[in-house]
């Protein structure tokens, strides 16, 4: 039983994928900075999102966290702790701590909101005044990342808590009297095809980031793709060995950008352009104008360099704008391309 235990169903190695490079930069970028509020992902049926978002997580190196806790929670860091945890530390207590992979957790359709918040057991509350806190998926996500396909067919009230969380970065149960918050810091990862229909433009607008997706249509590519695949499901172990280099060159590099992250400017000129491009395009609010700067900010660091040039932002801006436009019906241009456009005219 405990050899099965051990034996990892194989992922598809994340550099293995062809084409999709604007998924796997949005992912990337998230994964360096988490407090750019995830990623919307949408496209058509069979362009492999889940594949990429699985590949994604089985790339990042193990995380430390501290042993037996429900909520994955970090052994310094006060905003990732557990308020049992906060306590240990306060009364310098001995913490044993262990390596995990980084959680992906998958979200289903069907999730009921104490499934996904977690619930507190009333009957032991009310017999033996026991704060009994059975977690949910907030709580497994934390410091890892969550995955919703479908979201566009999810119940608006629970997108709402799943951005209301990411964005905070806490989870909050409230019971019949009784009140628990914990850390559920989390890249949020939605996927959906827009043939079953849009988000809300309002919950649309809570995603950091949305990538595009679009069947290849190129036959060499669709050739190179349908190849790597059946090299995968013929030989899984083979074909992780075959990408193990480039794997760890790359996870090596998401590290290092992580640490560089903090050291990281961005000139109050190139800021004002920034806002200059979201007025130019009318976005309500100012969550095109915080994200941009975090994304620029992190691809820089993914580029190993300290100061973001007109270059990353042109690469980003993109991805953080376009779906924060207003939709015009009578609109022919592509909100992408309605971007680039206003981006190419600020930035002369």
């Amino acid at each position: 039983m405990s050899i099965l235990k051990d034996i990892t169903r194989p992922v598809f190695p994340f550099t293995a994928i062809v084409g999709q490079e604007e998924m796997k930069l949005a992912l990337i970028l998230n994964v360096i900075d988490p407090k750019i509020g995830g990623v919307m992902i949408m496209g058509d049926r069979g362009t492999g999102k889940s594949t990429t978002i699985r590949a994604i997580a089985d790339l990042l190196p193990q995380i430390e966290v501290v042993e037996d806790d429900l909520f994955n929670s970090h052994t310094s860091d006060y905003e990732l702790m557990s308020d049992y945890v906060k306590k240990k530390v306060e009364n310098g207590d001995q913490i044993s701590t262990s390596l995990i992979n980084v959680p992906m957790i998958d979200l289903p359709l069907g999730a009921t909101e104490d499934r996904v918040c977690g619930t507190i057991d009333i009957e032991k509350a009310l017999n033996d005044g026991i704060k009994t806190f059975e977690p949910g998926l907030l709580a497994k996500a934390n410091r890892g990342i969550l995955y919703v396909d479908e979201v566009n067919l999810l119940d608006d009230h629970l997108v709402d808590i799943l951005l209301d969380s990411a964005a905070s970065g806490w989870n909050t149960v409230e019971r019949e009297g009784i009140s628990i918050r914990h850390p559920a810091r989390f890249v949020l990862v939605g996927s959906g095809n827009p043939e079953e229909g849009e988000l809300r433009p309002q919950l649309l607008d809570r995603f950091g980031m949305h990538a595009e997706i679009r069947t290849v249509k190129e036959p060499s590519l669709r050739v190179k793709i349908v190849e790597q695949r059946s090299q995968f499901d013929t030989n899984p172990f083979g074909c992780i060995k075959q990408f193990q280099l480039k794997q760890d060159q790359l996870k090596s590099k998401i590290l290092n950008a992580q640490k560089l992250l903090t050291h990281v400017n961005i000139d109050y000129e190139l800021r004002v352009k920034i806002s200059e491009v979201c007025g130019a395009l009318d976005v309500d609010g100012l969550r095109g104008d915080i994200v941009t700067n975090r994304a620029a900010r992190a691809f820089a660091a993914y580029q190993q360099e300290d100061n973001v040039t007109i270059s990353h932002i042109k690469q980003v801006i993109v991805l953080c704008l376009r779906h924060r436009l207003r939709k015009d019906p009578l609109e022919t241009i592509d909100s992408g391309i309605k971007v680039e456009q206003v981006v190419n005219k600020v930035f002369q």
